[in-house]
């Protein structure tokens, strides 16, 4: 159910941005969607200039948690620029292939450039779709990945049950994602960056206008933490969940297993 009317959307293009990230379903997939289409141009040099070059060490962690198989099938959510994609390319096999899907035609045309670029599109699909509605067969991949998505899905719980439905048994998800940071005196450093200097470093680089760097920080504040987001996927149905913290918890690897 949609939370949000239109009389109830700020004035402003930060605050309605903040309160996107309060909203669920269309509202919300369509208003993420909006931003993410301004800025997908420079999506990559922002992911690198506010992170100070942490995703790319992120990513790589994530993909090492994707086990090596032949002839592999992986699905990377909310695939974005392809950067875990072409990670996770690698563990398939020989024979294997990668869909890198993701609900932004702006984004994906971006990772697609990287896809062809390195001459791999005939082992990785870009491939538009909603992480609620997947469309693929029962048990069609040994492994999804998603990186920096499932905060801006508009259901999360319908969201992991097709992750788990397309899975095949025993295969694995991964899932790379901004979460609480462990200690107090970190998670105070980090709210005062999120909320004030990642907006202005952001807005500068993008000039953006629709607020999706007032959005970001707003959309970490709203998610599960480490503990509520693996209690969901063991309510989805997977039967083994665990995390790892990095960067003192500021993000998190959620690896479950079907």
């Amino acid at each position: 159910m949609v939370r949000a009317e239109h009389s109830s959307i700020p004035d402003t293009p930060e605050g309605a941005a903040k309160a996107v990230s309060t909203w669920s379903g269309q509202a919300r997939e369509q208003a993420v969607q909006r931003m993410f289409t301004a800025i997908a141009g420079v999506y990559d040099l922002n992911n690198t200039l506010l992170s100070f070059g942490l995703h790319h060490h992120w990513k790589r962690l994530t993909a090492s948690y994707v086990p090596t198989v032949t002839n592999g099938r992986a699905l990377d959510i909310g695939a974005g620029t392809a950067d875990l994609a072409l990670l996770v390319e690698p563990k398939m096999g020989e024979q294997g292939h990668v869909v890198a899907s993701d609900l932004n035609h702006a984004m994906l045309a971006e990772g697609l450039r990287k896809v062809v670029g390195r001459g791999l599109r005939n082992r990785i699909t870009c491939l538009q779709a909603n992480a609620e509605q997947l469309g693929f067969p029962d048990e069609t991949f040994h492994a999804v990945t998603t990186g920096f998505c499932m905060r801006n899905v508009g259901n999360l719980s319908q969201a992991f049950t097709e992750i788990r439905r397309v899975l095949r048994p025993g295969g694995r998800f991964v899932c790379l994602e901004f979460s609480q940071p462990a200690y107090g005196w970190l998670r105070a450093l980090y709210d005062w960056y999120s909320f004030r200097l990642l907006p202005w470093i952001g807005t500068k680089v993008a000039r953006d206008r629709t607020g999706v760097y007032e959005y970001l920080p707003a959309s970490i504040r709203t998610f599960p933490d480490q503990e509520r987001l693996s209690t969901l996927l063991r309510d989805a149905g997977f039967r083994q969940v665990e995390y790892r913290n990095l960067t003192g918890g500021i993000v998190a690897i959620h690896i479950a297993t079907k």
